[in-house]
């Protein structure tokens, strides 16, 4: 059975951190300079008492009110975080309850990051495959505004905090083509919070280890090396000869100049390439679905559309949409 994206909605905290606001904690840089360095000029900021759950919540009841979705008809839900509310329970559990949904619902949080909305897209697709789902609420939501360090100027210069959800279903505006999915955990410590899990659990003293540490170039290494090879095998296994036969291209929003070099490499062209970053950073898992949401407008049918995740894991996935 063919699985479709229905629909998409996103929810961004109401504080806002602006370059002007970041320069004055680091006057060593300039509004100029960080703009033109990430392509970011303001990121959205969880409030102290607003978690991944929170930001679920909205999402989805913008979801649900815009595309006038009851909740009883969800009969799964995915939930994509690395900064959960708790160990445990399961996030996508309180998600769940607060939202209405059926006890007959699965539910269950996976814990990827930035290809995390692929991930969800290929788990959400096996459901509904195999029988077991019909109505797949797919939710990114992740507050790494959390895990980061108030003096690392480089992390808080990208990260924004968001939450998005999607409706999988059996019909929908784009059917969910096939998949390439990779991973390379050799590279786990380049993008990492070493502390709070079973391994290390020393937490309380303010130790750079209990915050997100990523070494950027070893990033932007693996990330030049891997996309490339990512996007190939994403158009064999759709049956396409190169990229000049996809209409549109989103990949991860990690930074408009890995973005931009990454685009030039595989030989896209800059109208064909989709970018939603500047007023709200580097989202994690939603910064694909947030794309997707603010350029539907530009989708007709028979439109094909290539999704690209990568990064922490390391992991990467990709995807072709086709509009229906």
């Amino acid at each position: 059975m063919a699985a479709f994206l229905k629909a998409i909605s996103y929810y961004l905290p109401e504080t806002i951190l602006t370059n002007e606001e970041l320069v004055k904690e680091f006057p060593e840089w300039t509004v100029e300079k960080v703009a033109k360095k990430v392509g970011i000029s303001q990121r959205h900021i969880a409030a102290k008492d607003e978690f991944v759950s929170d930001m679920a919540v909205s999402a989805s009841k913008k979801l649900f009110t815009e595309n006038k979705i009851d909740p009883s008809e969800i009969d799964f839900v995915l939930l994509c975080t690395q900064s959960p509310d708790y160990f445990l329970p399961t996030t996508a559990c309180l998600v769940q309850d607060r939202l209405g949904i059926p006890k007959t619902a699965g539910a269950l949080d996976f814990n990827q990051g930035c290809s995390g909305y692929v991930y969800g897209l290929a788990l959400a697709k096996g459901l509904v495959a195999a029988g077991i789902a019909q109505n797949i609420l797919l939710i990114t939501s992740e507050v790494y505004s959390k895990h980061i360090q108030a003096s690392d100027k480089g992390n808080r210069t990208i990260f924004g905090d968001a939450a998005s959800a999607s409706l999988i279903s059996t019909d929908g505006f784009a059917e969910i083509g096939e998949f390439e999915l990779g991973t390379d955990g050799s590279g786990y410590e380049d993008l990492i919070v070493k502390n709070g899990g079973m391994k290390s659990t020393k937490l309380g003293d303010d130790s750079a280890e209990d915050y997100l540490y990523m070494n950027g170039s070893a990033v932007f290494n693996f990330t030049i090396a891997a996309v490339p090879g990512l996007i190939d095998g994403t158009l064999k296994k759709n049956g396409e000869e190169s990229v000049s036969g996809i209409d549109w291209f989103v990949f991860h929003q990690a930074n408009s100049f890995m973005l931009n070099h990454l685009r030039k490499k595989v030989g896209i062209e800059k109208e064909n390439f989709l970018m939603h970053m500047q007023n709200c950073g580097n989202t994690v898992s939603s910064t694909l679905p947030i794309v997707l949401k603010e350029h539907k407008h530009s989708f007709k049918s028979g439109d094909k559309i290539v999704l690209a995740g990568f990064g922490v894991g390391y992991s990467w996935g990709g995807n072709m949409l086709t509009v229906v």
